[in-house]
């Protein structure tokens, strides 16, 4: 099912079970997508790409429809480093809800090889700088969030051209999975910033904070029940706190508003 509406809401002290209606929110439309990389290790000492950009598709066009992902951590990255399920995070940004069919990754210049202590540069063809396109063919949910592991195959991504000069064509795996799933709702008044707070035992686990019409979302949560505390920034009103919500993966689980109380 898309949306579980199950709520179980206290504030402060006063148990309410109540049944959930909301079919609209601030963020809707939206999904969120983690770009992460890693690597199939290669016989080499350093392997280092340049990431300049990544760009996702929601049409099956290859030349039209990109669309740039924002806040992307451009620079150099060593694929050796990143071995033995380990991967760093390119890329943290909300896109569009739908089907997502590519994802393009651009390279810059600045790409190079180590062997025997000494770095070499690799050649890039400009197809390679122009953007690798790859394919991904997956339907991104509404309030879901969602992760697209890189998975660099090194060996086969690395080819020796003779006379000691070498050059990259990228052989890249992609690993589309969902992360955990998310938590929305509504808090009044709204026309002031609420902090809410996703809680598992003593552990605080994720926040955020209302939007413009006191809506809220947490996404990225892992499965499991969950307790919400909210702390509204207008001090004449009290914190509230929500316990025993219900979090499936790649769900929503929905509450009904919660009404602040001076």
């Amino acid at each position: 099912m898309a949306l579980v509406s199950v709520c179980l809401v206290f504030f402060l002290a006063s148990p309410l079970l109540m049944s959930c209606n909301k079919s609209e929110s601030s963020d809707r439309g939206r999904a969120r997508l983690q770009v992460s990389l890693t690597d199939d290790p290669g016989n080499y000492e350093e392997v280092l790409i340049d990431v300049q950009s990544i760009q996702v598709n929601f049409s099956r066009n290859d030349n039209e429809g990109w669309q740039s992902l924002e806040g992307v951590k451009t620079g150099s990255y060593d694929l050796l480093k990143l071995v033995n399920d380990k991967d760093t995070v390119l890329a943290d940004a909300e896109i569009p809800s739908g089907r997502l069919h590519q994802l393009r990754l651009t390279l810059g210049p600045e790409n190079y090889v180590k062997i025997n202590g000494a770095r070499i540069r690799l050649n890039t063809p400009a197809t390679q700088q122009s953007g690798l396109n790859l394919k991904i063919q997956q339907v991104v949910a509404n309030g879901i969030q969602y992760k697209i592991l890189l998975d660099f195959d090194v060996a086969k991504s690395i080819v020796d051209s003779g006379n000691g000069e070498y050059t990259l064509k990228p052989v890249i795996r992609t690993v589309f999975e969902t992360i955990g799933g998310s938590i929305k709702g509504w808090v009044s008044p709204g026309y002031f910033k609420t902090t809410i707070s996703a809680i598992q035992g003593s552990d605080t686990i994720a926040g955020t904070f209302t939007g413009d019409d006191g809506g809220f979302i947490l996404k990225g949560l892992a499965q499991g029940d969950y307790s919400l505390h909210f702390n509204p920034s207008d001090t004449t009103y009290l914190d509230s706190l929500i316990l025993g919500i219900p979090v499936i993966n790649k769900e929503v689980t929905g509450i009904d508003t919660v009404f602040l109380h001076p």
